[in-house]
């Protein structure tokens, strides 16, 4: 019998216990989704109007804003309705749904941090070769390849997670990952150890590029005045994003681990702050850091050529 037949719905336990204050928290993460849509939007529309940011480094940051918004929005919707409801299920397509876009979400960001560090590496060790490597069509080359790889490989995952029949219907969670709906599976896959696991080589190699590629920026940035003030610049929000990155997902891979030891306060916390604080942060730092980003935006609020 097909496993979809079997299993229609998913029950979500990460809830439970919230029934006291759960308008309070209703309104706070409403307040925190608002938040995200602005500082995000503020970006993007401000890369996008203004023709002399459209570079490389920008063109990459609007991506990123963009695959902040696509995340967020596979987990706040349904977070803030499950919020005001006395059952927090969720459908069956809906949940490898949900858990398609926060992998695939992840993972983007993860491949759109190692083009912006490659942009960086590029532009202060390489500068007279920087407009010639740098293309307008490499890069939109560069774009799609950091959309497709991720939705492709996510999308394998899910197929795999599809296919297996399952044996419970009980996440103990706030959403759905392929991973928590693997766990229910009756028999193990070999297809769902062997796809996640070549995904997490995939992406920790990528981590590693980033590190490699720091380790030579900062050894170059020592050489020249100008070279070191090109760092602080721009590689600087960069490096920051990308520690807010690291230390999301390693509360993610806590919860895994040690999230039925602490409270349910702290796992909610721990499953969720990949999904609110780099979304916030990661459009604020640039933002500040960013002078050309900056000032546009000053020059919109106050009216005013800076």
């Amino acid at each position: 019998m097909d496993n979809s037949s079997v299993i229609t719905v998913f029950t979500l336990s990460g809830l439970r216990g919230t029934t006291n204050y759960r308008v309070t928290l209703f309104v706070l993460t409403l307040l925190c989704y608002c938040v995200i849509w602005l500082v995000n939007v503020t970006i993007i529309v401000t890369i996008i109007l203004d023709k002399r940011l459209y570079e490389p480094m920008y063109i990459f940051l609007c991506n990123l804003c963009i695959n902040g918004l696509y995340g967020t929005t596979g987990f706040y919707p349904k977070f803030l309705i499950d919020l005001l409801s006395t059952t927090h299920v969720i459908s069956y397509a809906g949940c490898l749904l949900q858990g398609f876009v926060l992998h695939s979400s992840v993972s983007a960001d993860v491949s759109m941090l190692v083009l912006m560090a490659y942009d960086r590496y590029v532009a202060i060790c390489q500068p007279l070769v920087y407009h010639s490597v740098m293309t307008t069509q490499r890069v939109c080359v560069f774009i799609f390849f950091s959309w497709l790889i991720p939705l492709y490989l996510v999308f394998m995952s899910s197929i795999t997670t599809a296919r297996l029949r399952l044996c419970g219907s009980h996440i103990p969670k706030i959403y759905c990952i392929n991973y928590l709906v693997g766990k229910l599976a009756c028999t193990p896959s070999i297809g769902n150890v062997i796809i996640p696991a070549f995904n997490y080589s995939f992406y920790s190699g990528h981590f590693i590029f980033i590190i490699w590629s720091y380790v030579y920026l900062v050894k170059t940035s020592q050489t020249s005045k100008e070279s070191r003030s090109k760092f602080m610049q721009t590689c600087l929000p960069h490096l920051i994003c990308l520690i807010i990155l690291l230390f999301s997902l390693c509360f993610d891979l806590l919860y895994m681990r040690f999230g039925s030891q602490v409270s349910q306060s702290l796992q909610n916390f721990m499953a969720m702050e990949f999904l609110l604080v780099p979304p916030i942060i990661n459009p604020l730092i640039y933002g500040f850091k960013l002078t050309q980003i900056r000032n546009k935006i000053l020059q919109f609020l106050c009216g005013k050529r800076l």
